[in-house]
């Protein structure tokens, strides 16, 4: 700092000069030094957006102050210093959280624009991106948004088990370590959830997106936005929107983190990580590995995560960003060992590489303006080994076929049915590309009297390619898509908080199709410390839109009579092109603080109609009602529709509870009452002169094979859903105890025309066929050193094995135990 000892120079100089000379010199210095200066303005306000005068503003480099501003009466201040480099705001005020601001870089003559948004006491400061694209306090949004910190992730391997931390989730994994996981929500399907990591849209052509392959390494956390919002994100966000971000580097030395474990099942993992920021760089990269052989046989996996964000401010108000995630695993597909009672022989292997670059600016404080280009690429293979259990050859046509049958078991439904016999192995071989570019434009103003307005474009170019030997396809697509976005957001005199928008989006596939939102909050109390002050009400209304996947396109209704020449049936069945999958969703809540701000409990209604959705017919149904030859139907797996509808309505219950400075409790409850309005197993039955399929051992009771009948819930999503966490936090030592809870729920055992003699013997009815479960998972930290940290995470503590669908065993009681060492920083 140069301002002290110039300035005792420049007086003491003074004394010995006329007082013009003097005078014009100390002007000449003023000017000169506030050419030199870095000036850092703001405004610090509370969540809702009242300003918050007096609060004491530190600008802090390395571990000094190197200078300290007040808040005005408006809650703007300015801070002054000679020194460059990388800052990060120390904010305090009374009655307040102290908040820390993230680090930015300021050069000499720059003027750094930072508002500072400062917590009630004892509340962690919560900000939403994916609500309406611009970093908004959680307490303005209009909609439903669950954010798991990265404390959370601490001792997982993957995200699995905080998804479903979380009112509206449900998370249902197919086996064990690295077996697909699906996420519902709110009962929408499992391909209706944008993807987003670093910005960068991460799901398949079509929505569907593996949970069960996402490492925690390189995750800053989760923001679940719960609910359509295509509005901003186009298609595929028709029932939710997950956003995954990296860590920023911000230490001003390197920081290199390493964690090892090891557990039972011949569990390990290996994680490192280097961080660090200097001048206008900052920079973080890991790499981690993790490698089981679970419980079931042929089904070992293992997964390599590397990470990477780079960020250099240009200038001090423009800064470019380059990120990347690039995610190799491989697991055993033993198949549903359930059904076959024994292990087939496979492998899946997937490639997914997201990766940006941003270049973003903030012009005045006001202006905001970011483009990014974003790319997607992702390949599974499917492959098949040596074919396992009983082969049975068959000829058809003149063409000779062999089949091959499990074991005879016993399969058990939680509904008390039961069906005993072998069934016919489904071993596909496959090879999926789905490749994706896209380029975001998005420019955001906030004009006077705090409104802001959101302009956004997006072009993306989406590939993709699918291969089966076995049905002998090999199909390729292009679709260029365009979306224009445009929002409104602001309050009225920090009470009342809107949100307007909608987008229209151009899709090479279906074609046009408009996505309105609108979101509003009102505060008729503000909180406090009181008891029972602090009231928030919301209400939002939003349509989504979702696009069909490559499987779907490559293999819908229309494609097959086209190809198979059955124009006839086009006509007699008023068959169309495969279109868009459709959402929409009203949704009401009040957030209520029960002890200021120790006790705060959240109650919502949600009403989702999903409609023109897509299912499957089999093959023998193209045949009976659609006129495909045999010949041609039993080549193919089924040929997909916009058949399905159904509505899901609910309610959510969430508390978070503080009762001392050590613990927090948070938990939640769900429940859910879809119910299908219209399928295609339905239409079959009505077309079927009334008969329904049937298992023989069971007569009378109408199945749904393939999808649910009307009347009926959708697949794997239970009624009810719940999950509490109890956490004990010291300075050296930390504890959680967490649980996901989860009733019976509809399904199919999928065995269409699949026993021993081709027949429906081993299908079961599908009401509550998936068990109920609660599981528990609890995990440990203690600091040893500021160095070291050793930890243990302990899963499934019931060691409840009929956590996933019918037919696939979870994991039992799992433990791994590790370090954590820290080398380097401040």
């Amino acid at each position: 700092m140069m301002e002290v000892p110039m300035l005792f120079a420049f007086r003491t100089l003074s004394l010995r000069m006329p007082r013009g000379l003097a005078t014009l010199l100390a002007a000449l210095f003023i000017v000169t030094a506030a050419a030199r200066a870095v000036i850092v303005r703001g405004v610090v306000t509370d969540p809702l957006g009242a300003v918050v005068s007096g609060a004491q503003v530190r600008l802090i480099q390395g571990t000094l102050a190197v200078a300290i501003g007040v808040s005005g009466a408006d809650g703007s201040y300015e801070i002054r210093t000679a020194d460059t480099g990388r800052f990060v705001l120390l904010t305090a005020a009374t009655t307040f959280s102290p908040n820390i601001s993230p680090d930015f870089y300021g050069g000499r003559t720059d003027v750094v624009t930072r508002n500072v948004v400062l917590e009630a006491a004892s509340v962690t400061e919560q900000v939403t991106v994916t609500t309406t694209g611009i970093s908004t306090p959680i307490q303005q949004a209009s909609s439903a948004v669950t954010l798991i910190p990265m404390k959370d992730l601490a001792t997982q391997v993957g995200i699995v088990n905080d998804l479903r931390q979380s009112p509206g989730n449900v998370v249902v994994q197919t086996g064990q370590y690295g077996g697909v996981a699906s996420l519902f929500v709110r009962g929408g399907n499992s391909d209706a959830n944008k993807v987003l990591i670093d910005g960068v849209p991460a799901e398949d052509t079509g929505g569907v997106f593996d949970f069960g392959t996402v490492s925690t390494t390189g995750l800053s956390g989760l923001e679940l936005y719960r609910g359509p919002n295509s509005a901003l994100y186009g298609s595929d966000a028709a029932a939710s929107v997950v956003n995954l971000v990296t860590p920023r580097g911000s230490s001003l030395r390197p920081v290199v983190n390493y964690s090892g474990d090891a557990g039972n099942f011949r569990t390990y993992r290996n994680e490192a990580v280097v961080s660090g920021a200097h001048s206008r760089l900052d920079y973080y990269a890991g790499f981690s590995r993790f490698d089981t052989s679970n419980t079931v046989a042929n089904d070992q996996y293992h997964s390599a995560t590397s990470v990477a964000n780079i960020g250099y401010n240009i200038t001090t108000n423009t800064q470019a960003r380059f990120t990347l995630r690039n995610a190799d695993s491989a697991t055993g597909l033993p198949g549903a060992i359930g059904f076959y009672g024994i292990a087939a022989s496979g492998k899946q292997s997937d490639q997914d590489i997201y990766s940006g670059l941003t270049l973003e600016n903030l012009a005045a404080g006001k202006w905001h303006n970011l483009v990014r280009y974003g790319i997607a690429r992702k390949r599974e293979q499917v492959q098949q080994f040596a074919p396992v259990g009983e082969p049975v050859t068959s000829v058809f046509g003149g063409v000779s076929y062999t089949t091959y049958y499990g074991n005879t078991v016993t399969i058990r439904g939680a509904n008390g049915y039961s069906a005993t016999g072998q069934a016919a192995f489904f071993s596909p071989s496959e090879d999926t590309v789905a490749n994706r570019d896209e380029l975001y434009y998005q420019s955001d103003y906030a004009f006077p009297h705090r409104m802001t307005a959101l302009f956004g474009f997006r072009y993306e170019d989406e590939r993709g390619r699918f291969v089966d030997p076995a049905a002998f396809e090999d199909e390729k697509i292009d679709r260029p898509n365009f979306e224009y976005t445009l929002q409104f957001q602001g309050d009225v005199k920090n009470r009342v908080f809107y949100s307007l928008g909608g987008a229209v989006e151009k899709n090479h596939l279906y074609g046009i199709a408009g996505t309105p939102r609108i979101g509003l909050a009102y505060v008729p109390v503000r909180p406090s410390m009181r008891k029972f002050h602090g009231t928030r009400l919301r209400a939002s209304f939003a349509t989504g839109v979702q696009e069909p996947s490559l499987a779907a396109e490559f293999s819908s209704l229309y494609t097959e009579l086209v190809q198979s020449g059955n124009q006839d049936a086009i006509a007699a069945y008023h068959v169309t092109p495969i279109s868009e999958e459709r959402s929409r969703t009203w949704d009401l809540g009040v957030d209520q603080n029960i002890l200021g701000q120790k006790l705060i409990v959240k109650a919502g209604y949600f009403h989702n109609q999903f409609s023109h959705q897509i299912e499957v017919a089999d093959s023998t149904s193209l045949t009976k009602y659609f006129g495909i030859p045999p010949s041609i139907a039993n080549q193919l797996y089924g040929a997909a529709l916009n058949s399905l509808a159904f509505r899901a309505q609910g309610a959510e219950l969430e508390a978070q509870y503080q009762p001392f400075t050590h613990v927090f409790m948070r938990g939640g409850y769900t429940y859910l009452a879809p119910i299908v309005l219209q399928s295609f197993a339905s239409d079959a039955v009505a077309a079927n002169n009334g008969t329904p399929t049937t298992n023989p051992n069971i007569p009378g009771v109408a199945i749904g094979a393939l999808s649910p009948l009307v009347g009926s819930r959708p697949f794997r999503r239970p009624p009810q859903t719940g999950f509490f966490a109890v956490e004990y936090m010291r300075t050296r030592f930390a504890a959680a105890i967490k649980g996901s809870l989860a009733s019976r729920s509809d399904d199919s055992t999928f065995q269409l025309y699949n026993d021993f003699n081709g027949g429906n013997t081993l299908l079961l009815p599908n009401r509550n066929l998936d068990a109920g479960f609660a599981k528990l998972d609890a995990n440990l930290l203690f600091t040893v050193t500021r160095h070291a940290t050793v930890y243990a995470q302990l899963d499934n503590l019931l060691s409840q094995q009929h956590i996933g669908p019918i037919g696939y065993p979870g994991l039992p009681f799992t433990v791994r135990a590790g370090l954590k060492i820290r080398f380097g920083g401040m």
